[in-house]
């Protein structure tokens, strides 16, 4: 949880616990294999720059670019990055006061547009945990939802 994991031509796969409000970020390139995740917990590091120094994957602004960042130094490329999104959801808040998870959603919508990426594909919002798969040698993003028995793919490059 609040952390970021990079690696090229590893077979492994990474799993997150359920998000809740947080979200996971998979990135996948199919040429040079670098597969990545980032479960992050709050939009913004400004409220805890000291935080955001020690464990920047805790911050979706300071997670996204140490996890842009470490893809790139395993020669990823932007352009081919395949990035899904799962998370994001509305646990214990149905007045909606908070709604963490959308505020998360926005931010990173928001940052992923700035560095020229985009969604490919995602599953977020609603009132249900969801726990991330990420398949490192092959790219697939599947989830398992609180209540299901059955695991969903959503990217399967």
């Amino acid at each position: 949880m609040a952390d970021v994991a990079v690696v090229r031509e590893q077979a492994l796969l990474f799993s997150t616990p359920p998000l809740g409000a947080c979200l996971a970020v998979t990135i996948f390139d199919p040429v040079t294999k670098v597969a990545g995740v980032l479960n992050g917990m709050l939009p913004e590091s400004s409220i805890d720059l000291e935080r955001a120094a020690r464990r920047p994957g805790m911050f979706l602004d300071t997670g996204l670019a140490d996890l842009l960042g470490r893809a790139g130094e395993l020669n990823a490329q932007l352009s081919r990055l395949i990035v899904c999104v799962a998370g994001g959801a509305r646990i214990l808040d149905e007045t909606r006061y908070f709604n963490i998870g959308h505020r998360n959603f926005e931010v990173l919508a928001y940052l992923l547009e700035r560095a020229g990426l985009s969604i490919a594909a995602q599953d977020v919002g609603g009132l249900t945990n969801r726990a991330v798969q990420l398949n490192t040698s092959t790219g697939e993003v599947r989830l398992k939802i609180s209540g299901q028995a059955k695991l969903k793919t959503i990217c399967k490059p």
